[in-house]
């Protein structure tokens, strides 16, 4: 379980993670490749699959259009030893809008498929809900850096060291405690570790990456769960992501997170990411696997 990639900048990983290669194939779709980020566990990171899956389509629409949604299912998980190759079929170009699938695969299978509608810049209605208010500012909350570089875990020592992204709960952290209060909400504080460049379309993929960190906590809250409860498995499903306005992923954001419901040993969690002035940047939806083992004997 040890990390061959221990000592590289995990911002440059992340980076490189994006920059996909253009095979050149033309046929009736686009062919990228790209690498896997190591993870402790063997399994490809589900954010890493579906930000590359977007920079795939971005790279086959007019640089006018900017994504503005996204609606995936994950469908196999993947090596994290292995690249993916990413297929994008460029299925309509319309006057103001455009549509892309984007299939990700590994030994030949398909692990992900994406579409994603991009749209022209074009003027309209504008409203957006308030920020919470009274949200501990980060300056003032731990790191995951300070919070598991203690522990002598692997997996502890890769989320305190390793990760592109800075992580803060507002809320106590459910690492190595559940929540007692079981309230199926939470709020997180995240940016990258360092500056990106100023390519707008790489900050809106790097913040669907980020997306996939944290989404699915406010299930385990609300059962009083932490991630290291012994047995417990779980896995994306599907996420869908709406981008509202940009902002840059090196500032600070705001992650607020509630799950409305769990049923049938899956759990729903909804998001929202806003500025630090309280400008709303996405709203997020993700269904997750959550099996506890006490629950499914």
């Amino acid at each position: 379980m040890s990390n061959p990639r221990e000592g590289l900048d995990p911002l440059a990983g992340l980076l490189t993670t994006l920059d996909l290669t253009d095979t050149g194939a033309r046929t009736s779709e686009d062919i990228f490749t790209g690498p896997s980020q190591w993870m402790p566990g063997g399994r490809v990171f589900g954010g890493q699959v579906y930000a590359q899956s977007i920079m795939a389509a971005i790279r086959t629409v007019e640089e006018e259009r900017s994504i503005h949604s996204t609606h995936g299912y994950f469908l196999r998980p993947g090596d994290a030893n292995q690249p993916i190759t990413f297929s994008v079929d460029r299925i309509h170009d319309g006057r103001s809008f455009s549509t892309r699938r984007t299939q990700a695969y590994q030994n030949g299978v398909p692990i992900l498929s994406m579409i994603a509608s991009f749209q022209d810049h074009d003027p309209g209605v504008e409203h957006q809900v308030a920020a919470p208010e009274g949200v501990t500012p980060p300056e003032e909350l731990p790191s995951a850096a300070e919070v598991l570089g203690p522990i002598d875990h692997p997996v502890a020592q890769f989320w305190a060291t390793s990760r592109a992204f800075e992580i803060r709960h507002v809320e106590q952290p459910i690492y190595f405690e559940p929540d007692p209060n079981r309230v199926p909400r939470q709020a997180i504080w995240m940016r990258t570790i360092g500056p990106l460049p100023d390519d707008p379309n790489l900050h809106r993929a790097a913040l669907a990456y980020a997306s996939d960190y944290s989404i699915l906590e406010p299930v385990l809250r609300a059962h009083g769960v932490r991630w290291t409860h012994p047995g417990l498995k779980m896995a994306s499903l599907d996420h869908a992501m709406w981008w509202h306005r940009f902002a840059r992923v090196d500032d600070w954001l705001l992650y607020v997170q509630e799950s409305p419901t769990a049923s049938g040993g899956r759990g729903l969690s909804t998001g929202r990411i806003f500025t630090r002035d309280g400008v709303l940047v996405a709203s997020i939806a993700q269904e997750g696997m959550v099996r506890i083992p006490e629950l499914h004997d």
